[in-house]
């Protein structure tokens, strides 16, 4: 059925895809309504309503609010949302404000989302002049780089006069040599996997098509991180560069990147960028004066976390429910409408750029083969020095907080790294770690997108706890029965003990967490375990009298 699905959505293609058509029809309040679309696009009214049922900014409910706070976990640990709820609530109305998650704030909290736009820090304070339109001044976070080469925060891409020269350069180099770079420079995928980005879109070049993609998913919504906000504000030619190469290598004439509707400065700033492109011949047909064609297109996800995993997203784009599909086949050999796709998140194709302007050597003699380089990592509202770093890989972590970061600013026991998937990592254990993607994996826990959520002395891990069930059954897509079921069941157990009516029954906790990690599809509810468990083995007692062992 989904392959029918996407073979039909692919008829109409990627400049008008039915993702888009269904978002705008709901958002905009058209009055064409969902029989027309499935007519248009040959598909059943159900397959329509399905999709536009699925995620959270087409709910009715959602749409009836005027703001939303950020319930982010950096956020939840601040402790600053509930009065930030509290104070839209009396400008607005008790029943106007809702949530989001997240922001991409996690530097300076307080963030809250108010007609389009986001706002955090001290930005509350100005509610009035917000909510009479007037634009007002606000924080950027700081950015810096500390690499031995920076690859990423360097300025060797910073204008269109640099992409011209550099795309004329590399439109004239064999495409074998350009693969050859990515691989020779041990690039590994900065979302969370780590698959060779040379070997990726050496797979796509030789998959035998009529019709080839490139995806961007910047759909970034772990928690602590902001990196790819970084990179789509203040590089966005860093991260397109990367896409139109990408094109060229695998015989691809179409790209599509797709932005988390959280935020909005990110799609405004790429949106720009590939106006500004296109108007001077980098993109379109025969860029350049060559027979090379390749545009891009932006999707705007629509608050579904799951459409960070690249099967969820690509059905997303198809006006699919934003489901998980079973692996193989893989994207490099059907992908997005059932052809030859390669999806990178922002940073490898920032990071692909940065290797063919500096050189697949200098990329490879930092760190070690399987985590090379160099690696954005988020600091959060926490340490003294938050904000977006270039890092080499294979730095001691003691020294990214102690001193990139500057120190905490309260006594902090534990840091979430790698977004809501990613392990909970005791202060004790940060000086026994790099930044590392296998030291991280070998110690139980995982690197991940890099983004760090401090863990106050005195924040409850019950609560903590309930956080992370409570996102997994929230964000689950329910295609497997261990995602769907498992994080509800979890999240009942913490509700019981938040509440005291019952004890969490300890074998059966465990039970089921094995039973995620095992048996989910994705990296969602399989990952979700890994974070509890450590908490489990680290920071048992503080849960002593919320557990009982013999049930």
């Amino acid at each position: 059925m989904s392959k029918n699905i996407s073979n039909l959505s692919g008829r109409i293609g990627l400049k008008d895809n039915l993702f888009k058509k269904i978002s705008e029809n709901t958002l905009n309040h058209n009055s064409q309504n969902s029989q027309e679309i499935a007519k248009q696009y040959n598909m059943g009214v159900s397959t329509i309503h399905g999709a536009e049922s699925f995620y959270e900014f087409l709910r009715p409910t959602h749409r009836e609010k005027k703001a939303f706070v950020c319930n982010g976990s950096a956020c939840m640990c601040s402790g600053t949302q509930e009065p930030l709820k509290k104070k839209l609530q009396e400008k607005l109305g008790e029943d106007k404000v809702g949530e989001m998650f997240c922001l991409g704030h996690c530097y300076e909290n307080n963030a809250f989302h108010y007609d389009g736009e986001n706002y955090a820090g001290k930005d509350i304070e100005k509610i009035d002049q917000i909510l009479k339109g007037e634009n007002i001044k606000q924080e950027k976070f700081h950015s810096k780089s500390y690499a031995t080469t920076s690859f990423l925060m360097d300025d060797k891409l910073s204008t269109i006069d640099q992409v011209k020269e550099n795309l004329s350069k590399f439109l004239s180099t064999d495409k074998k040599d350009i693969i050859k770079s990515l691989l020779d420079s041990n690039l590994t995928g900065r979302g969370g996997a780590g698959f060779p980005t040379g070997m990726k879109w050496d797979f796509c070049s030789k998959a035998n098509s009529e019709k080839k993609y490139v995806v961007c998913n910047a759909d970034e919504g772990d928690s602590g991180a902001f990196s790819d906000r970084y990179l789509l504000e203040d590089q966005p030619l860093k991260v397109l560069f990367g896409m139109i190469i990408c094109g060229y290598v695998i015989g691809s004439d179409e790209g599509v990147l797709y932005i988390r509707g959280e935020y909005p400065k990110s799609i405004e700033a790429i949106n720009g960028c590939i106006n500004e492109l296109k108007s001077n011949n980098l993109l379109g047909e025969n860029i350049l004066g060559t027979n090379f064609n390749f545009d891009l297109n932006i999707c705007i996800g629509q608050g579904a976390y799951i459409c960070g995993e690249e099967t969820a997203l690509i059905a997303s784009i198809e006006g699919r429910r934003a489901e998980v599909d079973v692996r193989p086949p893989f994207p490099v050999t059907e992908g997005l409408y059932k052809k030859p796709t390669v999806v990178n998140n922002v940073e490898t194709l920032a990071a692909a750029t940065g290797i063919l302007l500096n050189g697949s050597e200098k990329f490879s003699s930092i760190g070690n083969k399987k985590s090379a380089g160099t690696k954005l990592v988020c600091l959060d509202s926490f340490f003294n020095n938050p904000g977006v770093y270039e890092i080499d890989m294979g730095t001691p972590m003691k020294k990214v907080f102690e001193e990139i970061g500057g120190g905490y600013k309260e006594e902090i026991k534990a840091f979430q790294i790698g977004g809501p998937l990613g392990g909970v990592v005791p202060l004790s254990k940060i000086d026994e770690l790099n930044l590392d993607f296998q030291e991280f994996t070998s110690a139980g826990f995982m690197l991940g997108h890099a983004s760090v959520v401090s863990i106050p002395k005195d924040f409850s891990m019950t609560e903590y706890i309930h956080h992370l069930f409570e996102f997994s059954a929230e964000e689950s897509c329910g295609k497997c029965f261990p995602g769907r079921l498992g994080s509800y069941r979890g999240k009942e157990m913490f509700d019981q003990a938040k509440k005291k009516t019952a004890k969490i029954p300890l074998k059966l906790l465990n039970e089921l967490l094995v039973t995620m990690q095992k048996g989910c599809l994705c990296a969602l509810c399989g990952a979700i375990p890994t974070p509890i468990m450590n908490i489990l083995k680290y920071f048992g007692d503080e849960l002593k009298d919320d557990i009982v062992k013999d049930n």
